[in-house]
């Protein structure tokens, strides 16, 4: 799990705006399958032993429809959406 104090000042390196930590991965599970997700850039960062992989090169680029699914998600396993 990201600290809070992290959390409060990453933002997407490529839009500058907030993130959507799934601390537990899509199905809100497996901590293993924890990452990121700019809704904005639509980029998905992932998380490496507990480090988030900052680099828009490394992301996934998702397609919007995507993108609304996983904000969807986030939102009814109650995590924090910008």
């Amino acid at each position: 799990m990201l600290p809070d104090a992290l959390l409060a000042v990453l933002a997407c390196p490529k839009s500058k705006k907030p993130l959507v930590y799934f601390p537990r991965g899509e199905a809100g599970d497996d901590e293993a399958r924890a990452f990121l997700l700019c809704p904005a850039s639509r980029l998905r960062y992932r998380i490496d032993d507990g480090v988030p992989v900052m680099l828009v090169e490394e992301a996934e680029e998702l397609a919007g429809a995507e993108v609304d699914r996983l904000v969807a998600k986030a939102r009814s396993l109650g995590l924090a959406v910008p």
